[in-house]
């Protein structure tokens, strides 16, 4: 696992760093910072997280 970004509708709100087997987000974005240093299986996990915390179910992208 490496870090990466994780964007939100299209805005990059923070990243994931490697913690042991977990993820651990870092919030770079203020609307966000209540998930800041939990720790994530994955970065949909995150993205779902966020989509909660912002009161936004996510849904798939059809185009």
């Amino acid at each position: 696992m490496e870090k990466q970004t994780i964007e939100f509708e299209g805005v990059p709100v923070g990243i994931v760093v490697p913690d042991e087997d977990r993820l651990k987000f870092i919030a770079v974005k203020f609307h966000v910072i209540g998930l800041d240093g939990q720790h994530f299986r994955n970065p949909e996990e995150v993205k779902t997280a966020i989509g909660h915390l912002l009161g936004k179910e996510r849904r798939p992208h059809v185009a």
